[in-house]
């Protein structure tokens, strides 16, 4: 079974030679999101909060487009420029997840694109693989 590339223009087109997800055997996995909007390719204004808010709905509009939700959710990667951040980051992490509980993992970087504080990436089973 071919890998198949997940696609949507409710989320921020790749910026590099990637795609948004990939679908292979039954999971798809996600490229880190940062908080792109995807109406004007511009990083969202404002503090951590409100970035990782951006990614969520980034990610959501691209589980979305490949039939999934947050409940098929299996693993998270969470990358943060400064692990200050991490309790503002963690209550909008909580009430988009709500009670999904996939196993994260969550370090502090040197950098991410475009001076973002905040980048997140998925791994989630789809349910016609389960």
């Amino acid at each position: 079974m071919p890998s198949q590339i997940v696609h949507t223009d409710q989320a921020p087109a790749a910026i590099g030679p990637y795609s948004q997800a990939i679908v292979a055997h039954g999971v798809l996995y996600t490229a880190g999101q940062i908080a792109l909007d995807p109406a004007s390719g511009q990083i969202v204004a404002g503090d951590v909060v409100a970035q990782t808010e951006q990614v969520f709905r980034n990610l959501a509009a691209i589980l979305g487009a490949a039939g999934a939700s947050w409940a098929d959710v299996v693993k998270t990667t969470v990358y943060l420029m400064d692990m200050k951040d991490f309790p503002r980051m963690n209550e909008v992490y909580a009430r988009v997840m709500g009670d999904a509980r996939p196993a994260r993992s969550t370090v502090q970087v040197a950098g991410l694109p475009r001076g973002v504080l905040v980048e997140i990436d998925v791994v989630a089973v789809l349910s016609s693989a389960r």
